[in-house]
């Protein structure tokens, strides 16, 4: 079921974490995650690199079953956040993160919970992302878990 009144708020389910920096004269170094702090279900199946030009949006889409777990760490994003999950306490809920290179965090989203980002740099910029399920399955051999919003002229998803 799709809203077309979101409220502004925070959904507690989409982890933003600030990555904490090491920093030396070589330059610095960030852990993205640990076994030791992120359950196992949500490990990572397999990670990608994107690069995204400046003003260029992607998304807003969701997974049925896949966890991403993002980072943010070069340029500067505007993330936005829905949570369709009629389940969940947080249903309704529109919340806009402001993540990159002077504010980097990891992003847990998990399943049902459309999201999307827009380059708001003046660069392009690079998003790693080490999702739980492996894009297209094993071998590529299955469909792609994604219900995108992007092409839909009367969605309710906007970036």
């Amino acid at each position: 079921m799709l809203l077309n009144n979101w409220s502004i708020g925070v959904i507690p389910d989409c982890t933003c974490t600030p990555l904490r920096k090491f920093n030396d004269p070589r330059g610095w170094l960030a852990e993205i995650f640990r076994e030791d702090e992120l359950h196992d279900a949500l490990w990572p199946a397999m990670a990608y690199l994107s690069l995204t030009e400046p003003g260029v949006a992607r998304g807003p889409h969701a997974h049925e079953d896949q966890t991403d777990l993002f980072v943010f760490f070069d340029g500067f994003f505007e993330v936005h956040l829905w949570d369709n999950r009629s389940d969940a306490a947080s249903f309704g809920i529109h919340q806009v993160l402001l993540l990159g290179e002077t504010h980097p965090a990891t992003l847990l989203v998990p399943p049902g919970v459309v999201h999307g980002y827009r380059n708001v740099s003046e660069k392009a910029a690079l998003i790693l992302n080490c999702p739980n399920r492996l894009y297209a399955g094993k071998n590529k051999q299955e469909p792609v878990d994604e219900i995108r919003h992007e092409d839909d002229p009367n969605t309710p998803f906007i970036i």
